[in-house]
């Protein structure tokens, strides 16, 4: 059986993490298709809306083995165990709640909270998590992203998350970062699943282009 540190390690070429809020139960699984087919590889379903749950069992039944399917928004334990039931195997959060992370990290979960300072950064990694959700990406800025990097162990993996464009992503690669959550400028309730391959091959490609990883 896969550890968390093998599924993150197995989606370090193609670390873009569609962020799918507001996704509804009857397109869920042509989005889910449409990211998988332009090459991503790791697909988040806040819970602040209705249906995430149904969401991610439907993604989670559908789409390939390799898939790394969860949720984002998670602020409780009782959030994890819905998730993990769901067949969810990523936990994503807004801030670093150690319950939270370490229930998570108790169930297998890729473990990915949300930091802005270099104390929740540790106190996260303390805690068991695998990577670390820089957000918002725009108040942290290219040097906050630096200042983390200087203090934090070695290939810690940084997601920089909020206003992230494909013509963004070279200077955040270049300040640090090891990969990005993408919400509203990829997928927002009413997208079809045409244009989501559209928007979604535009990050894949300006990810490769930067990291020199295809």
């Amino acid at each position: 059986m896969s550890t968390a540190h093998d599924l993150l390690k197995q989606h370090r070429a193609m670390p873009l993490v569609a962020i799918l809020r507001g996704l509804d139960t009857a397109s869920a699984v042509a989005v889910g298709e449409a990211l998988v087919q332009s090459g991503f590889r790791i697909l988040e379903v806040p819970l602040n809306r209705p249906g995430a749950l149904e969401c991610i069992a439907s993604l989670t039944r559908a789409l390939p083995a390799g898939t790394l399917i969860g949720g984002g928004t998670m602020l409780t334990v009782d959030d994890v165990n819905a998730v993990h039931a769901a067949g969810g195997r990523l936990m994503v959060s807004p801030n670093c709640d150690v319950r939270v992370i370490r229930r998570a990290v108790e169930l297998g979960m890729v473990c990915a909270p949300g930091v802005a300072t270099p104390s929740e950064a540790f106190t996260a990694l303390e805690a068991g998590a695998h990577a670390l959700k820089l957000f918002p990406a725009e108040m942290v800025g290219h040097g906050g992203l630096k200042a983390f990097k200087s203090v934090l162990p070695t290939g810690i993996d940084l997601w920089p998350v909020g206003g992230i464009t494909p013509e963004s992503m070279a200077a955040w690669v270049t300040a640090g970062a090891t990969g990005f959550g993408i919400g509203s400028q990829l997928y927002a309730p009413g997208k079809s699943a045409a244009d989501v391959l559209v928007k979604a091959r535009q990050y894949v490609q300006a990810w490769q282009a930067t990291s020199g990883k295809v």
